[in-house]
């Protein structure tokens, strides 16, 4: 696959479908300007009861590939309930792990030869969102990593660990080792082709996913992001907003690997899914564009074909049942168009940076699990999805305010550099930081770097003990500690200078050090600014990402175009104010520059943009409703996309 984005839509192979079906898929993929597919290769239709293989069926699609110039991914799906339409994560046993291991050499060896094929995904969909599956076989695995990783009853400063995280850990590096085992028996057979995987419900599931350790067998990397299955956390008004962000956690993960968004839902859900809808025509070029806005090089959407029997059968096509393409299928062959006439552009496209980082910390993610229950009230805060909500509240915030900000893990930023000028970490209610993180926070804003932190951020370490009683390690650097924090309400307010920002749930009370106090509620700080060194944190430890998404973001938007003016500064565009329900991706590539904007609105709207080099033109590349540009103005309307290359 060449660097220029490269869209398809996974062909659903199963017994019953004559050639003449699967010809007409693959040609259907090449009319409307799809270069890729992805197949999920079933060993229960090649494996007979009499220990013979049979590939004939999946033959006819990989010839009807080669016939059409469409690219595979190939799913390895090993033999799994008919009722299940996943596909297990991890082996029951070692006659399972071997059986795998033959399945792999069979596949491999046979498909491997066809031109049209192109990679290997590993594995569909890891991660079991903390639940492991306890079997023999895992119970062992477990045992054998304890063996390297044993646990203490007592942490050195004498405390008990009461709580354990261990299995949590322990999934993360099960996860790890079972997908690099995939990748080494492809390996033994064939390693000429890309090695993928898809990871999916990313909000809930990226505390499981390693990436930085993947990216040593992967070639790749993608996700998957059905609204419908994974976009929970937000409204169908937000949906192209929850790509942005599942986006851009990919995209940190792969790091300098190139990714795609392997599974983009194409089609109506019917029985199947957590919400029942059907995406629109504008949708699908919201998903598309906001995908190659966040430098992805490509996508696959589920699916092509609807498949004839199952849970799923009926459901998720881009094809209607006549085999005619349905308004979403033509809708993203005129995206293709574009990328088809801009190859070099688009080839050579990278986000640029605005030196905004939002990170989420795996640990949190595995405290709330251990730690959230629903209270009386049903509390956001109480709740599994807090700590994950808080961040996309800053999201979603900048990304109404036109900048790009990235969304990764902790252990994804790069802490290794000597300056930090001009660069901004935001830490939303990560309630769990492990103590070693320390110095690599205050290495960061010694050199220059601003620190953001909010909420119950460090409450717990990554034993789950209460840090103020422990032993609060990042006091030098926040200028003081926590006295203690109030149940307050569901919404109430923090008052900074002028700006009066909704918070959530919990107030934090500052013994303050060091720290120059912005805000205090009878008489007691609540929000400190304190230099340190060459940087400065500011430190607010109420919920203001969580609050800004139940109680309205408008004041956090001023705040943080405020705080955040060195940033904003540093790139070529973004909104002159706040824009409710649009966001906007900007791309560089070579002189010239990408802005993706999305109308999410009902209205048609008109957005004043700050330009910084006035010197490049507009030129519309993309516009579903004919929306315009005019000088710094963009006119917009409700549901369309508008790309403009500046140049």
């Amino acid at each position: 696959m060449s660097d220029v984005p490269v869209f398809g839509a996974q062909i659903f192979i199963e017994p019953g479908q004559t050639p003449e079906d699967i010809d007409t898929w693959f040609r259907m993929l090449k009319e409307n300007g799809m270069k890729t597919t992805r197949i999920r290769m079933f060993e229960s239709y090649m494996h007979k009861p009499d220990e013979t293989w049979d590939f004939s069926l999946f033959d006819l699609a990989f010839k009807a590939a080669d016939k059409y110039g469409i690219q595979i991914y190939c799913t390895i799906f090993p033999y799994t309930e008919k009722t299940d339409i996943g596909g297990f994560k991890f082996p029951r046993d070692e006659a399972h792990l071997q059986s795998i291991a033959l399945f792999i050499e069979k596949l491999v060896t046979h498909f491997s030869p066809y031109k049209s094929m192109y990679g290997w995904v590993l594995i569909n969909e890891p991660g079991v969102s903390g639940n492991i599956p306890w079997t023999d076989f895992t119970k062992a695995k477990y045992q054998e990593w304890l063996q390297k990783n044993p646990q203490s009853e007592f942490v050195a400063n004498g405390y008990p660990i009461l709580v354990e995280l261990t299995d949590q850990r322990f999934l993360l590096d099960y996860n790890t080792w079972f997908l690099n085992w995939i990748a080494t028996e492809i390996k033994k057979w064939d390693t000429k082709h890309v090695l993928h995987v898809n990871n999916h419900a990313m909000f809930q599931n990226c505390a499981e996913y390693n990436f930085p350790e993947w990216r040593k067998f992967l070639t790749t990397l993608g996700g998957s992001a059905h609204a419908s299955w994974h976009f929970g956390y937000f409204k169908r008004e937000q949906y192209a907003m929850a790509m942005s962000a599942n986006s851009e956690i990919v995209r940190s993960g792969a790091g300098e690997l190139p990714w795609i968004m392997t599974e983009i839902q194409g089609g109506n859900n019917t029985y199947s899914g957590m919400a029942p809808f059907c995406p629109t025509k504008n949708e699908i070029a919201q998903w598309m564009w906001v995908t190659i806005g966040t430098q992805g090089k490509g996508g696959i959407f589920w699916s092509l074909n609807p498949r004839s029997s199952g849970i799923e059968a009926g459901e998720w096509a881009m094809l209607d049942f006549q085999d005619q393409p349905s308004d979403r299928l033509l809708a993203a062959a005129e995206v293709l168009k574009v990328i088809d006439s801009k190859p070099e552009l688009f080839a050579n496209a990278r986000e640029v940076e605005s030196g905004i980082n939002i990170l989420y910390v795996r640990q949190s993610l595995w405290a709330e699990k251990k730690m959230a229950s629903p209270s009386v009230q049903n509390y956001e805060g109480r709740l599994v999805g807090g700590v994950m909500k808080s961040a996309l509240g800053y999201f979603e915030t900048l990304s109404e305010l036109g900048i790009n900000c990235s969304l990764k893990e902790f252990g994804e930023f790069d802490f290794t550099k000597d300056d930090y000028s001009g660069s901004t970490i935001i830490l939303a209610h990560q309630i769990s930081i492990p103590t070693e993180y320390a110095p690599k926070l205050e290495a960061f804003v010694s050199k220059g770097g601003k620190l953001i932190v909010d909420g119950l951020t460090g409450f717990f370490d990554d034993n789950l003990h209460n840090t103020m009683k422990t032993g609060f390690p990042f006091a030098k650097l926040l200028g003081g500690n926590i006295s203690e924090f109030k149940a307050v309400d569901n919404l109430f307010d923090v008052k900074i200078n002028e700006l009066t920002l909704p918070a959530h749930l919990w107030r934090g009370f500052i013994r303050n050090t060091s720290g120059k106090v912005i805000s205090t509620v009878d008489g007691e700080p609540v929000a400190t600014r304190n230099q340190f060194e060459k940087g400065e944190t500011l430190w607010i430890p109420s919920l203001l990402g969580l609050g800004a998404r139940l109680g309205g973001n408008e004041q956090l938007a001023l705040f943080l175009a405020q705080e955040l003016k060195p940033n904003f500064n540093n790139v070529p565009y973004f909104f002159a104010s706040q824009q409710k329900d649009i966001l906007m991706k900007t791309l560089q590539s070579g002189n010239a520059l990408i802005t993706v904007v999305v109308n999410k609105s009902a209205d048609l709207r008109r957005v004043d943009l700050k330009i910084t080099d006035k010197s490049k033109k507009p030129v519309i590349l993309f516009a579903d409703k004919k929306g315009t540009v005019s000088g710094q103005t963009i006119s917009i309307s409700s549901e369309e996309t508008l790309v403009v290359e500046w140049k």
